[in-house]
């Protein structure tokens, strides 16, 4: 600290960078009473001077060479929210190394790599906090690093991706199909030119893993995901969803179960009744159970630039904090069990299936012959409508082994009198 300040570097001036510059500015009458110190931005690191120079007060601070941040020793932080990989990975690691701390929102990189992010900080001593990698302006980090330490988390499910949250309303709502609520969630600027991360589960999925390593104190990469998006979903399996007392939402849902962890993003049944099913338009949320708390939910703004400031502002003020009482690198990596991945035909799930039949005797009773002798049993089994010479009918089932439903599934492929498998989707 020098002169009573605390002097950071920004990489990045996109929509989180710009973000964060406008919440310190913002925020700089309350830095003394809250820090004790004020905070400076000395330099920002950016592809593009010419473009960037409108976007900050004073120009002077931008810069496009990462030697005049990672060279100057009295940056105390560094805020990464360039995102991707490289050059991030090597600019933390450089970072703390040259024993900087690092805040970051790089969801993509931890993720993938976060232990060795993890065990440099912890080598430096250093702090390195990510709260903004997760549920934008949702407090979930920190909370279960901290406040819930003292439970076993058994379980944490989550709408964590605001651009699913609002197509599936739209369909809800409004009766759209997905390819029109897509459209309309990138003209107001919710999807991304290229919608991929979103809609196929991806972004959710890294969430996930980020979530579970933290709640299981286990080690859980993107790869350990099992993933699936919302593009085969239909405003007509919405429909049948409402009939039935529930909503279709994309849910990340990780378990720690005796037979090892398990980790998912599909689109999910949830009662109408749950608290995760009125999570509406881009608003995210997260439900951990716990042993003890029992069940807890955070709500919020899950992107965007100020929410996702919010977050990385918080973690900023964290570090001031516990570099004023000589404490960095106090809360580090929690991951210190080995806890294995549970095999994917192993999961246990609950099945919502829409299958078009030939309309004649026989076929109902052919249909729960597989599945009976599959080892799945029936919850509900119900005739929608006729169109010709066909039927339309929605199997629910109990919990299953996912091999055991993917076996029948297999065999109904088979079948002549099976003309169509519309929809498979999970029950939570």
């Amino acid at each position: 600290m020098k002169d009573n300040k605390i002097q950071i570097a920004i990489l990045g001036l996109g929509t989180v960078g710009t973000g964060v510059y406008k919440v310190l500015k913002k925020q700089q009458p309350e830095m003394l009473p809250k820090l004790g110190v004020e905070v400076e931005v000395r330099r920002v690191l950016v592809r593009n001077l010419e473009r960037a120079a409108s976007r900050v007060d004073d120009p002077s601070v931008l810069t496009n060479n990462w030697e005049d941040i990672i060279s100057d020793d009295t940056i105390d932080i560094i805020v990464e929210v360039m995102g991707g990989m490289e050059p991030a990975r090597t600019y933390i690691l450089d970072a703390l190394h040259a024993g900087k701390n690092v805040v970051t929102a790089n969801k993509d990189l931890i993720a993938a790599d976060g232990h060795a992010l993890m065990d440099a900080a912890k080598d430096a001593n250093k702090d390195f906090l990510f709260e903004a990698a997760v549920a934008g302006g949702i407090p979930i980090i920190q909370p279960l690093k901290q406040a819930l330490q003292g439970n076993y988390i058994e379980e944490i499910v989550g709408i964590v991706n605001g651009t699913t949250n609002f197509i599936l309303t739209k369909m809800a709502e409004e009766g759209m199909e997905f390819q029109e609520a897509l459209q309309l969630a990138t003209d107001l600027g919710y999807a991304e030119a290229d919608p991929t991360a979103d809609v196929e589960g991806l972004d959710a999925g890294r969430k996930m893993a980020i979530l579970a390593s933290i709640g299981f104190h286990s080690r859980v990469t993107f790869k350990d995901v099992y993933t699936e998006g919302i593009t085969k979903i239909t405003a007509r399996d919405i429909r049948y969803a409402k009939e039935v007392g529930c909503r279709i939402k994309l849910l990340g849902r990780a378990r720690n179960t005796e037979d090892g962890i398990e980790v998912g993003v599909y689109p999910m049944l949830i009662d109408s009744r749950h608290p995760l099913a009125s999570v509406n338009d881009s608003f995210n949320a997260v439900f951990v159970k716990g042993d003890a708390v029992g069940d807890t939910m955070f709500y919020g703004r899950g992107a965007g630039e100020l929410p996702t400031a919010s977050a990385v502002v918080g973690d900023i003020f964290d570090v001031i904090k516990n570099m004023h009482f000589g404490c960095t690198g106090r809360i580090g990596c929690t991951c210190y069990k080995q806890i294995p991945m549970k095999n994917r035909e192993n999961i246990i799930s609950k099945y919502f299936m829409r299958i078009k039949v030939e309309d004649r005797p026989g076929v109902l009773a052919a249909v729960t012959s597989v599945f009976g002798n599959n080892g799945v049993s029936i919850e509900q089994f119900i005739q929608k409508r006729k169109n010709d010479d066909l039927a339309e009918i929605v199997v629910i089932t109990e919990e299953v082994l996912e091999k055991n439903f993917d076996d029948s599934v297999k065999i109904l492929k088979t079948m002549s009198m099976i003309k169509q498998i519309s929809a498979i989707i999970r029950v939570y």
